[in-house]
């Protein structure tokens, strides 16, 4: 029984072309300066096709038919002279086409390499030959015929304007007999578009195939001649070439077609125009207009019609298939199995206790409103940590939870395990024992570039311009995102002594706090969900220091800042302080009151035996100056220094280098 309500519309099938067209618009809607600057060049290409038919008209009527060789040849040499402007033009587009083919070939390189790389910790390790052949060969048909598209495409445009332009000017009766074959022949042409574009992949799977198949067989003639599956294996060669064979067919019929539609395009018009000459005479079109639409039919549109068509139906065609294997999403990821982590075992279930107080006990989250919160960010579930097999741990069964947004500050004498810490924390260093999570997930290579940005001490600068080096991490931000964070970070006087932001960068000629800036604003621009600050403010002085840890702190992600000085840690919601197996966490007035190193870091001194002296505080810059020195700190007060990552050695074993920017 047939429903009565309305019918459901049938959704649209989602084909090659609109998965491609839907990745192009953003793709050209981030890049419409450069879009206008090429057709602002091709407008010089507009009035050499104009002028090239208008010339020739004017030169016969107006000249040597009106006996007035003179004037005839002045037209000529206007129509002739129009022809160097666009000599001038064709280097302008082909300096601006670079900045639309570039990007693509620079993102599609990207995509397959990230695809790659998730497949292959998935798989574990197996790359396969598609993501190769992305890399290498379709990547650069992708480039090179993305640009010639663009090249016919505007050469199309201009050239056509200027023709339809030229016979509108001459007899706009013209334009009843030349116009009509060219909608015909494009409407057939568009209507192959689609079927080709599905022919042609097919062609290419099939194509594939048959390699893939091919490729098994040279690895396995041993194994198929011992099992005797000769001719078993010679029916699926046989099959996998036929189907090869029907795909390459069916393509060869549909290109019959699209020869057809070329010919209405390029051939027609010129024919129906010479057959309709006697009438258009008759109804007062002059000699010269009839020779000047020849001119526009046969010098300008018809070659520009044809050029298109055929661009659009060979690197065109090939564009769209190539473009849409792209476009295919990423290999789902799979979970870490539960025992991927050494030494990660549930607790014990005899009934043994562990030891009553653990080496390093567990670090709580902030009390959330609701105990339905957001999955913390990062997590570290007993980890514990050792640079050898016989060292001490320098991390022992450490848990460590940070919320979305937090703003955590670790703090510690030199050797204490900091930038282990934050190493381990980024997914540098895995862990000897215990677990670490990203958004609840065990933490895996492939998401690390989208979860975490980790900058050390030592900060990463290239030569190149400024503007790439901020944009290292975010490869599309815009100009005035760059601007918003060279202002939030405090990057005003760099780019004001370099003049812009496309002026040379030369590592070796930035200070030291120049190269942290440089780094701390490609951070900020990138907005990653954690961003760890390895004593990456070190080299800044204390003003420009909170400046950029505060722009840091108000981008919505949770920020980890291994403090260089105290006053990092006094602008934390909470405060870790490490010192080997001992670590406390809280608030800075919480660690004032429990912590006897958090308070000897600050520059006060606790006496061991505070009832013998009287109890309370010595603040006096002898005692300050005594406790520095046996902290391995320099100075005193609020701002003393705090273990320069520079002395990094966790109880006399030798740290790791520094770990990598991203």
């Amino acid at each position: 029984m047939k429903a009565n309500g309305p019918t459901a519309p049938r959704p649209r099938r989602d084909t090659a072309l609109r998965r491609v067209a839907r990745e192009a618009r953003p793709f050209l809607r981030a890049r419409t300066g450069a879009v206008l600057r090429l057709a602002g060049w091709s407008l010089l290409e507009f009035a050499q096709t104009f002028l090239s038919g208008y010339g020739v008209a004017r030169a016969l009527d107006d000249g040597f038919l009106a006996s007035r060789p003179a004037t005839g040849l002045c037209w000529l040499a206007v129509a002739a002279v129009a022809v160097l402007p666009s000599v001038l033009a064709a280097r302008g587009v082909f300096g601006r086409l670079a900045d639309l083919v570039e990007p693509l070939r620079d993102g599609l390189v990207r995509r397959a390499v990230s695809r790659a790389l998730g497949g292959a910790l998935a798989r574990s390790g197996d790359v396969s030959t598609r993501s190769l052949s992305q890399v290498t060969h379709q990547s650069e048909i992708a480039r090179d015929g993305w640009a010639g598209l663009v090249l016919t495409l505007r050469s199309f445009a201009f050239t056509a304007a200027g023709a339809v332009t030229g016979l509108l000017a001459l007899a706009p009766a013209l334009l009843l007999i030349v116009l009509p074959p060219l909608a015909v022949g494009a409407a057939l042409f568009l209507a192959t578009l689609p079927p080709m574009a599905a022919r042609q992949r097919a062609y290419l799977a099939a194509d594939e195939a048959y390699a893939a198949h091919a490729g098994e067989l040279a690895a396995s003639v041993r194994d198929i001649a011992a099992a005797g599956t000769a001719g078993r294996t010679v029916a699926e060669s046989g099959a996998l070439a036929e189907a090869q064979l029907a795909a390459s067919r069916s393509l060869a019929r549909w290109s019959a077609v699209r020869v057809l539609a070329l010919a209405v395009c390029g051939r027609f018009p010129p024919l129906l125009l010479l057959l309709a000459a006697p009438w258009l005479l008759r109804n007062g079109l002059t000699a010269g207009a009839l020779v000047g639409a020849l001119t526009y039919l046969t010098q300008a549109l018809a070659p520009a019609v044809q050029a298109l068509m055929t661009m659009l139906g060979t690197a065109g065609g090939r564009l769209v298939v190539v473009l849409d294997r792209f476009t295919d999403a990423p290999p789902p990821s799979e979970d870490d199995p539960p025992h991927a982590v050494r030494d990660s075992a549930p607790p014990p279930a005899d009934g043994t206790a562990r030891p009553a107080v653990p080496a390093h006990p567990a670090v709580p989250a902030p009390a959330p409103s609701a105990r339905r919160a957001p999955a913390p960010v990062a997590e570290l579930h007993e980890v514990t940590f050792a640079y050898g097999p016989r060292a001490q741990p320098v991390l022992d069964r450490l848990s460590l939870t940070i919320a979305p947004g937090e703003h955590l500050a670790v703090v510690g004498p030199s050797g204490s395990g900091k930038s282990t810490l934050a190493a381990v924390l980024a997914g540098v260093e895995p862990p000897t024992g215990g677990a670490v999570r990203w958004r609840g997930r065990p933490v895996r290579a492939a998401d690390a570039t989208s979860v975490r940005v980790l900058l050390p001490q030592h900060a990463y600068v290239f030569s190149g311009s400024l503007r790439d080096n901020l944009r290292y991490l975010s490869p599309d931000a815009r100009d005035r995102e760059i601007a918003d964070a060279a202002e939030a970070i405090g990057l005003e006087p760099l780019l004001s002594r370099l003049g812009s932001l496309d002026a040379d960068v030369v590592p070796d000629r930035l200070s030291q706090g120049e190269r942290q800036l440089v780094a701390l604003g490609r951070a900020y621009l990138a907005a990653p969900p954690l961003l760890i600050l390895d004593e990456a403010t070190s080299r800044l002085d204390p003003a420009a220091e909170t400046r950029a840890e505060l722009a840091c702190a108000a981008l919505p992600g949770a920020l980890v800042v291994v403090a260089h000085r105290l006053s990092s840690a006094r602008r934390a919601g909470r405060t870790l302080v490490m010192d080997g197996p001992r670590t406390r966490c809280g608030t800075p007035a919480q660690l004032l009151r429990s912590s006897a190193l958090y308070r000897d870091l600050a520059g006060l001194w606790e006496p061991e035996d505070a009832d013998a002296r009287g109890g309370g505080l010595v603040p006096d810059a002898r005692d300050a100056a005594a406790v520095a020195g046996r902290l391995g700190t320099v100075g005193t007060g609020q701002d003393a220094s705090i273990g320069s990552g520079d002395e990094d050695e966790e109880r006399g074993v030798r740290s790791s280098p520094p770990p990598s920017p991203v």
